[in-house]
């Protein structure tokens, strides 16, 4: 088992100044700016839902500016063509022939706003990327960049004019964060931030800082592919997915790649909090933001108004933790 080194405490502690950054422009949302770090740890994508107002795209911008990454948004609408998304050939009058023109997936983080609301045919040419780190333009494949995460929004309440996402694509999301309205005190403090002249769309006069860059980033992600996992733990997280395959409400449990999902994001927590091993404890943690998204729950329970975190969390009480 590794010990941790003075490289990973300032690595920490860089992480730990990226959450005081983005508090600078973001109030109320410290769990969704957590959820973020353990993807891009994790070198997963995240799915964002909440209602319109509850700074999901501001989360996405401060984060990428506090860490020098690059980001670029797509508003995702019903004529989003796979070419919008991942760019295109066109033709140089100049030269006379073709170059390609990359869209804006070359980018580290792409903010993909209302995800739902764009057809299957663009959202396979979007899980490609997701899946592969790679777009495939007129039989030639191109990398992306590295870093590269998807962190895609969707409204929850406004259903009008939106596409399933399919079972493939949401099982490619690593974490499934959920941003609730603010509290009182924090709404509160939005309106003082905005009285006193907060812009949203200048985060340098808020004072937000950039803090670490890809460099870091790249070598954080190797730290905490070093955080041990013992067997007894391992298997907690394949009895916690198994139970969801059993559970009479779900007509599809979680797959081998949520169990995998599951660790990755765990030793990414147990990383932040300084531990050289993960513990069921941050397993639990990892449960709901991890699976809530890959259970697909039978017509009956879903009118009974039964959700994917209740069975989740009554199956945490269920199975068996190791001493």
């Amino acid at each position: 088992m590794a010990e941790p080194t003075d490289r990973d405490h300032e690595l920490r502690s860089a992480f730990s100044r990226v959450r005081a950054e983005v508090s600078k422009a973001v109030v109320g949302q410290d769990g969704a700016v957590t959820g973020l770090i353990i993807a891009l740890l994790a070198d997963g994508h995240v799915l964002l839902e909440g209602v319109p107002g509850v700074a999901k795209t501001l989360l996405v911008r401060t984060l990428s500016h506090t860490m020098h990454l690059d980001t670029k948004r797509v508003q995702f609408t019903p004529d989003l063509m796979p070419g919008d998304v991942t760019g295109s050939l066109v033709y140089d009058a100049k030269s006379g022939e073709f170059e390609f023109r990359e869209g804006p997936v070359f980018t580290n983080i792409l903010l993909a706003d209302e995800i739902n609301r764009t057809p299957p045919k663009t959202q396979s040419a979007l899980l490609e990327a997701m899946e592969e780190r790679q777009v495939s333009v007129d039989g030639r494949t191109r990398r992306l960049p590295v870093p590269f995460m998807v962190a895609a929004t969707q409204n929850p309440v406004e259903y009008e004019g939106t596409y399933t996402l399919p079972e493939a694509q949401l099982d490619r999301f690593l974490l499934k964060l959920v941003l609730d309205l603010p509290a009182r005190d924090a709404e509160v403090e939005v309106l003082l931030r905005h009285s006193s002249g907060f812009n949203p769309r200048d985060l340098a006069a808020a004072g937000v800082q950039p803090v670490l860059g890809a460099e870091e980033l790249i070598a954080a992600r190797a730290s905490v592919a070093r955080v041990a996992a013992s067997g007894d733990v391992l298997a907690y997280a394949v009895d916690l997915a198994r139970a969801t395959r059993q559970s009479p409400s779900v007509k599809l449990g979680v797959s081998p790649r949520g169990t995998t999902a599951l660790l990755a994001a765990s030793k990414a927590w147990a990383w932040l909090q300084g531990f050289d091993a993960i513990t069921p404890d941050h397993v639990q943690a990892m449960v709901l933001p991890v699976l809530r998204h890959r259970l697909q729950l039978r017509p009956e329970a879903e009118l009974e108004g039964v959700s994917a975190d209740s069975i989740l969390r009554s199956i945490m009480q269920q199975v068996q933790v190791p001493i």
